[in-house]
């Protein structure tokens, strides 16, 4: 598995690659969101069962707003305070966004990262990307990148270098309707 930086990694992207890079707490994969043929080696990747959805990471909150339907724009005030940050947020989808990265209820996971590689990536690249755990479903995220090259190498195009934020856990997930937190961080 071929190891490459992040100015590599954000043109890969946008050349529809999928790729592994290091975020918060776990190496993520992602990709470009509106690219369905990566983001459908993504799902596969993951073995994710269809409707789970996938979170979308960004540099700034204005490349997530067209992913996003809000029925008020206060709804947004929380997200936004609590970034950038190791936060993600569940929101209805909006209309136009690809049905691959929407749950079975119509939302999507978003988050504005602070992790200075994912953020970097998400500017270069100039859009949103895909982002979820470097692992198979149900199994435990990947910390190290050699990790991930031996258990996901031949499925990915590349692993950006770098190291982890310094959460112990993946990022918190809360539903911007309710304020109820899904998973503590």
């Amino acid at each position: 598995m071929n190891l490459i930086d992040v100015a590599t990694g954000a043109k890969l992207i946008s050349r529809g690659a999928v790729i592994a890079y290091p975020t918060e707490a776990c190496f993520g994969i992602g990709c470009d969101p509106f690219n369905e043929i990566a983001v459908r080696r993504v799902v596969r990747i993951k073995n994710r069962p269809r409707g789970m959805g996938l979170i979308l990471i960004a540099d700034h909150v204005n490349k997530l707003l067209p992913f996003i339907e809000l029925p008020q724009e206060s709804m947004m005030d929380p997200a936004v305070a609590s970034w950038p940050g190791p936060y993600t947020w569940i929101f209805p989808a909006s209309r136009r966004m690809p049905i691959s990265l929407r749950t079975s209820t119509h939302t999507v996971a978003v988050r504005v990262t602070a992790h200075p590689a994912s953020a970097h990536l998400s500017r270069l690249a100039g859009c949103a990307i895909v982002s979820t755990s470097a692992n198979r479903h149900g199994q435990i995220p990947i910390r190290v990148h050699r990790e991930v090259a031996r258990c996901l190498g031949e499925s990915l195009d590349f692993v950006v270098r770098g190291p982890l934020g310094h959460q112990k856990n993946p990022t918190q997930i809360t539903d911007a309707m309710s304020g109820k937190v899904l998973r503590a961080g």
